[in-house]
């Protein structure tokens, strides 16, 4: 049994190692920890042209549609450069969740959007009760001609610049919608994201 890489997956490997050279040296990272974002559009964008935003989203909804190994050696090729920026939170925590619980609508209009570079989001995974229980869930969305959200959650991976999140409560208030907020600790702002 061979269990080394294919020739796809070196090559995948080869030209992340090149580009993050080339794209993400040393004096990169250190501007962009005292750049408020924490990462430049441009290379965002640069990213998105290379296929690695949408790496693991299926063809069918705009992306090239490779495995989770294949993201797997793109995260060890970002790790040595150090990158930084929102891919892992867009990527694999907010676009895996949207890929594996999104409904068919959400995939359709969020995927392809991950994958072309023009969103952004985070996964809000705690809330200031800190219990992973659907008891624990405080945050409620409510319609009022706009949607709020009536708590933020406590913790999110890439606050405050990555101004998605998703949530919703289990049970009979249950949110079936994607809901794009702002937050920043302590003010939440929310909206349903426009058709």
């Amino acid at each position: 049994m061979d269990l080394g890489l294919d020739e796809a997956q070196q090559m995948l490997k080869n030209s992340a190692r090149v580009f993050l050279e080339a794209e993400c040296p040393d004096t990169y990272v250190r501007e962009m920890e005292q750049d408020e974002r924490g990462y430049t559009p441009e290379l965002w964008q640069k990213m998105a042209e290379q296929g690695w935003l949408g790496l693991i989203v299926p063809e069918k909804y705009g992306g090239v549609g490779l495995t989770f190994l294949d993201l797997a050696l793109l995260l060890e090729e970002m790790g040595k450069a150090m990158l930084p920026g929102p891919f892992f939170s867009t990527v694999v925590m907010a676009g895996m969740t949207i890929l594996d619980a999104g409904s068919e609508e959400q995939k359709q209009e969020l995927l392809p959007r991950i994958a072309e570079g023009q969103l952004i989001l985070t996964l809000a995974l705690t809330e200031p009760s800190a219990r992973w229980d659907a008891v624990g869930v405080e945050t409620i969305a409510k319609t009022q001609g706009t949607t709020t959200l009536s708590a933020a959650p406590s913790y999110s991976s890439q606050t405050p610049t990555s101004p998605t999140t998703s949530s919703s409560r289990p049970g009979p208030a249950r949110a079936k919608k994607t809901y794009r907020s702002s937050w920043c600790p302590g003010t939440p702002t929310v909206s349903r994201i426009p058709r």
